[in-house]
């Protein structure tokens, strides 16, 4: 299956305003083309956080956890199985103890037991521990059933969650969701583990003013590492409030500051603290924390981010790489079985539907999140992937992942109204949703997701753009610009990484590590050296290319050496 070409687009040209003097000038043309007019919007401290006390629900959620820890009682915080969720179960034992609560447990649903969130089967698995207060972290507000039956056993329900809510709201005793309808939050984009860490700024407040801290106010900013962390690898905007939050986590991390967990996945993943990225977030520390929710149980990664001893972490995080790999092994798999499929539903002329939907009774339901995720990258086309909830299961399991400008959340939600019954459940965001169904339905939903988006996807919205920055001239190819904008950031989704375009005369290529490919190339007499990661799979270049490219310091070399990462490469 080829990739579908993607137009080379440049950002328009923004004039960069009045910056700092010692900012370099290729850095103040990034940010205006994102929006930033001033230092303050490039790089958000944390003194500019929206205030909790704008956020709904946070004076229930307070006065609950408030009294539960007054009298001593049981709080099991409950996470979800991908990174979002470990992580904010992390934050919330973490900050829940350090808050004072002497009694907090927590319990993670596995995939293939419990299904999604807090479902019946979960609360009959937190029976034994008999909890006063159950919390919700990155779930929650889909799992209506779940929290009426453990309301029926008479625990309090305190959800914790930044998923769209439906037409109604689960019976919880208190809900904190900045997405659910009328919430005067402003900013929309938190993360599940960016959500329970506002509850704790919260809380902290209200023990604050009860005159709880006596001996001291606990530190919460210490949390911010797993804050982080969770944030980036959710893939939600990295808004001005997020970027506060992700940086203020990176440079815990950069300085060494990390909890023992995230510091063993660093060191596990071979990247360096002091010049973590949210790319090396993104790409190498939360997929070894998702892999274990994926393949295995998310007990293990959670446990891993809470242990403080750093040997014992650094044990886990191995245990981690290990089930990463077989992860890894498994979606190669998985995505060529994909890829064998999709070349029998053609249209003639070779043309794809504008929609995807793919089955295979043997998938992994932990994976297909990600092959919907690769196979959309190279088609941009929406692409649900369906797998059996349990090996012989007639219930499946669906991830969704979409483009811009369709809505897939929704466009689920206009199934469910048309077409009552077909889909049992779903929830999600506009670029990625989960679902279950049954698998005699698969023909029937493909048909439904099809005319759903028929109304919506047009030609334009199914050619892939690539949005370069522009062209950096000769003198720019520094490795002082390649710091200066590597260490700009934090970059992310709505906050996109810097990426330039140019045309390059070739002066030789060689194959590296088999599927990559080095080029020479130069610039009006400049020299540079580029890499091009799975560059060897496609055709080779000819005299003269012009390619987008991220520009990094090349640290292999050192010096002032620095290189050009090719993000897309076409004929000149």
């Amino acid at each position: 299956m080829s990739r579908i070409a993607a137009r080379l687009v440049r950002r328009a040209p923004v004039a960069p305003g009045a910056w700092a003097a010692a900012l370099h000038p290729v850095l103040a043309r990034v940010y205006a083309m994102r929006g930033a007019t001033c230092i303050e919007q490039a790089r958000p401290r944390l003194a500019h956080l929206v205030p909790p006390d704008t956020m709904g629900g946070l004076e229930d959620a307070t006065r609950l956890l408030a009294e539960a820890i007054a009298a001593d009682a049981h709080i099991v915080v409950v996470g979800d199985f991908d990174c979002d969720g470990a992580t904010a179960c992390a934050v919330g034992v973490r900050g829940l103890r350090m808050l004072g609560a002497r009694r907090v447990s927590y319990a993670v649903p596995n995939r293939m037991v419990h299904g999604y969130g807090l479902t019946p089967a979960m609360v009959d698995e937190l029976a034994p521990m008999a909890p006063d207060l159950v919390v919700t972290v990155d779930h929650g507000i889909a799992c209506h059933a779940g929290v009426g039956a453990a309301k029926a056993r008479g625990w309090r329900v305190l959800v914790t969650d930044h998923h769209l809510p439906g037409e109604s709201l689960p019976p919880a005793d208190a809900i904190v969701d900045p997405n659910v309808r009328g919430d005067p939050f402003a900013s929309k984009a938190l993360a599940g583990v960016g959500v329970i860490f506002y509850v704790l700024l919260a809380l902290r407040r209200r023990l604050r003013d009860a005159g709880a801290f006596a001996g001291g106010e606990p530190d919460l900013s210490t949390l911010l590492d797993l804050v982080a962390v969770g944030t980036v690898a959710d893939l939600v905007p990295l808004d001005a409030n997020n970027r506060a939050l992700v940086a203020g986590g990176l440079r815990r991390l950069q300085k060494g500051q990390g909890c023992p967990g995230l510091r063993a996945l660093i060191e596990v993943s071979q990247r360096e603290e002091a010049r973590l990225t949210t790319a090396d977030i993104g790409f190498a520390v939360g997929p070894r924390i998702n892999a274990a929710g994926r393949l295995e149980d998310m007990s293990l990664g959670i446990e891993c981010l809470l242990s403080d001893d750093l040997e014992r972490a650094r044990e886990i995080a191995r245990m981690l790489n290990e089930i990463n790999g077989e992860r890894r092994a498994v979606q190669q798999q998985m995505v060529d079985e994909a890829e064998r499929a999709l070349a029998r539903v053609e249209l003639p002329g070779g043309a794809l539907p504008a929609t995807i939907c793919l089955f295979d009774p043997e998938w992994h339901p932990g994976v297909v999140g990600l092959v919907a995720s690769k196979i959309k990258e190279r088609l941009h086309r929406p692409v649900v992937a369906f797998a059996p909830a349990a090996p012989g299961s007639d219930l499946l399991r669906g991830s969704a992942r979409s483009i811009p400008g369709f809505h897939v959340r929704d466009a689920l939600a206009s199934i469910a109204a048309v077409r009552p019954g077909l889909v049992e459940r779903f929830g999600g965001h506009a670029m990625a949703a989960g679902l279950s169904l049954r698998a005699a339905r698969v023909d029937a939903f493909r048909d439904a997701l099809h005319e759903v988006a028929a109304g919506h996807l047009t030609p334009e919205l199914l050619q892939a753009e690539i949005h370069s920055d522009g062209e950096l001239a000769p003198h720019e190819l520094s490795r002082a610009c390649a710091e200066a904008l590597r260490d700009g950031g934090p970059w992310g989704q709505a906050f996109p990484e810097p990426l330039f375009d140019g045309e390059f005369r070739v002066l030789g290529t060689r194959i590296v590590g088999q599927r990559h490919l080095r080029l020479d190339l130069d610039l009006r007499g400049t020299r540079l050296n580029a890499i091009e990661f799975g560059g060897a799979e496609r055709e080779p270049p000819g005299q003269r290319v012009r390619i987008a490219y991220r520009l990094e310091p090349d640290d292999y070399r050192g010096g002032d050496a620095i290189q050009l990462v090719v993000a897309h490469r076409e004929p000149a």
